[in-house]
């Protein structure tokens, strides 16, 4: 009865979320008290019932009721927890509750939110993601329902996809999720206010914070996708360009410009049009994300629908949010007025700049991405798009944003001085310089960008805190300390996140220095990979809850001393009769040695395929900075509220006698 119960509950909430869409519309129209309250409760009613839903199937999950053919066909009863709990998503009509569910805890959030936000406001985005929850629950009723029975009822479940079982599947999909539909709020937020045709500096002061926690989310899971590919899939890569590794790129890259330019909308009420159309942007470019994974027009690791009548639902609710929000974009854009001016060298066109690369960037991977699938339906000829094209199109449009960021953020607002900017980065423009000459000496006869590309990540770090130095360096110096404490988080966090963009950009540089050894070993035998020599211990099968394997064991040592040691092991799991490769790691400073090993012989012998990479984890570590510098904005107060009301004024003074 609970896996009724939860199909129950998600009918309840697609009747309420048609509620909330239909009410919500009404009550910012007629601006009536009594339905802008229904709306914030049917808001938080359909949190409830999807909530409510969700864990009738993870119950479902735990408890192995192989009665409902979804946990049957992805668990399997001696499953660990852990991938019992994950496995709620490890599947198509799991990952799409997931996604519903996500998108009403957002709605909630903005229902709960308290006098911030005004009413008319608040209802108009409510009635949008009223629309866009009902669209979904409507396609997990109509073709996805989680909670189908299966009769008889087997006795064993199928088991989840091998790659699936590692912790990369309880962290990725829920921060790629959250980051994806909390794009969702801004989106929201865009159309809101076209409907109310009122779009100011409130209203970006109100939109930032819900894209900057979108962003975070979405540089995470962006981040911790990447690492689990590097070290699940076994081919030592962490970025293929693959179409569903894109398909979060773009609107990372759409969410970034769209919180430089919401920054703009909040100085001089300028870039009105641009702002709102870069919200409706990003969420549509995670909706394309969606189409992409679910429509089974992709095969890949991330790929989970192959139902022809999927993706033609997903198509229309692309049909209806996409064209819909860009034809009330295109009937109210000409009404928005113009903002402050401000002169080409400022704060703000600086972040102009920024954003017209970063748009290019999204385009080109865009057009690469979905041209492969609209050539090979308009012609059935198949054509491969890879990373030589991604590289050649998308780091030539980077490399100018690595330039400029520290000079754009010297740049003082409405009006700036490029000299006087250029004068405050001296020092960290010297500290790349030297950087990469004493990175080109120490590798001479090696790769020539290499050295230059750690110049600019080291000039994007550096760079990044010279404005804070800049402005506490004014005054005397006795008085540092309090103007050091006295700047708002806001500034840290800007700082911090563009430090970030360093550090991976010195991550992905260092990769040139990558090493490769392949070797066929035995018991006792030894290769050289870079500074290490790997020697091959043993070979031991070993059974685990679900799978049996066959452990490597390898001793690491450098000049002749033991510094460490690596396990790497073939997986096989019965139940499905597939294998799997499991990299051992050892991690040496910010590098790794990486471990992989190919099919196991009668004779002992094995194929092993070692990395050792230098510098490798900065390409994550430099993400989580990001974050942090993101967090730090948002937990400025300044940043998450909206424009102050004005005090009340105080009761006029009886005159005097």
């Amino acid at each position: 009865m609970i896996a009724e119960a939860g199909h129950f509950a998600l009918l309840l909430a697609l009747a309420l979320a048609i509620v909330q869409s239909c009410v919500g519309l009404w009550a910012g129209r007629s601006r009536d008290a009594a339905l802008i309250a229904m709306t914030r409760s049917a808001a938080l009613g359909v949190c409830a019932f999807v909530v409510a839903a969700f864990a009738a199937l993870t119950r479902a999950y735990v408890i192995s009721d192989f009665s409902v053919r979804n946990v049957a066909e992805n668990s399997n009863s001696v499953m660990p927890l852990i991938y019992k709990v994950s496995g709620v998503w490890g599947n198509h009509e799991g990952s799409v509750l997931l996604w519903v569910l996500v998108l009403a805890a957002f709605a909630a959030s903005v229902a709960l939110r308290g006098r911030d936000l005004p009413d008319v406001l608040r209802s108009n985005v409510l009635a949008v993601q009223g629309m866009i929850a009902a669209l979904f629950l409507a396609f997990i009723l109509a073709t996805s329902n989680p909670f189908s029975r299966i009769d008889p009822a087997p006795f064993e479940g199928a088991d989840l996809n091998p790659l699936l079982q590692d912790l990369g599947l309880a962290i990725h999909p829920p921060l790629l999720y959250l980051g994806y539909v909390g794009c969702s709020i801004a989106f929201s937020f865009a159309v809101a206010a076209l409907i109310d045709g009122r779009i100011d500096a409130v209203w970006a002061k109100h939109v930032r914070p819900w894209t900057l926690a979108a962003w975070i989310f979405l540089t995470l899971g962006i981040a911790m996708g990447s690492y689990w590919a590097y070290y699940e899939l076994g081919w030592g890569g962490f970025w293929f360009w693959d179409p569903v590794e894109n398909a979060s790129l773009m609107p990372w890259l759409a969410a970034t410009a769209l919180l430089h330019s919401a920054v703009v909308m909040e100085k001089r009420e300028a870039l009105k049009i641009w702002t709102v159309l870069l919200a409706i942007v990003a969420f549509s470019l995670s909706l394309i994300g969606t189409f992409l994974v679910r429509s089974g027009v992709l095969t890949s690791v991330h790929a989970f629908a192959v139902d022809p009548a999927r993706g033609v639902f997903i198509l229309g609710i692309l049909v209806v949010t996409i064209g819909g929000s860009l034809t009330l974009f295109a009937w109210r854009a000409p009404m928005l007025k113009h903002g402050g001016l401000f002169a080409p060298v400022s704060r703000e066109g600086a972040l102009v700049f920024n954003n017209l690369f970063l748009a290019a960037a999204c385009a080109a991977v865009f057009i690469g991405t979905l041209y492969p699938l609209a050539l090979e339906a308009l012609t059935g000829a198949k054509i491969s798009v890879g990373p030589p094209f991604f590289n050649m199109t998308v780091i030539p449009l980077m490399a100018p944003l690595i330039i400029a960021m520290p000079l754009g953020q010297n740049l003082a607002w409405k009006r700036g001085d490029l000299l006087g900017a250029a004068q405050r980065v001296q020092l960290s423009f010297a500290v790349a310089v030297a950087a990469a000459a004493i990175i080109a000496a120490a590798t001479w006869g090696g790769p020539v960008l290499a050295p230059i590309a750690i110049g600019g990540g080291v000039w994007l770090i550096v760079g990044s805190f010279s404005e804070i130095g800049a402005r506490v360096s004014r005054g005397a110096p006795s008085a540092l300390a309090s103007r050091l404490i006295g700047l708002p988080r806001s500034a840290f966090g800007t700082a911090v996140a563009h430090a970030g963009v360093g550090v991976t950009v010195i991550g992905l540089a260092a990769t040139a220095w990558h090493v490769e050894r392949i070797a066929t070993m035995r018991s006792g035998d030894m290769i050289d990979v870079g500074a290490y020599r790997l020697r091959l211990d043993s070979i031991t099968p070993r059974t685990g809850a679900n799978y049996r394997e066959d452990a490597a064991r390898f001793t690491i040592l450098k000049d002749s001393a033991e510094v460490g040691s690596v396990v790497s092991a073939k997986r096989i799991y019965p139940i499905r009769q597939m294998p799997t490769t499991e990299a051992g790691l050892w991690t040496h400073g910010i590098g790794q040695v990486y471990v992989s090993l190919g099919e196991i012989e009668t004779d002992g012998s094995v194929a092993v395929r070692v990395y050792d990479k230098p510098l490798v984890l900065l390409i994550w570590l430099g993400a989580v900075v990001m974050a942090i510098g993101g967090a730090l904005s948002l937990s400025d107060r300044r940043r998450r509220v909206g424009a102050p009301r004005p005090a009340r004024a105080p009761p006029a003074m009886a005159p005097a006698e």
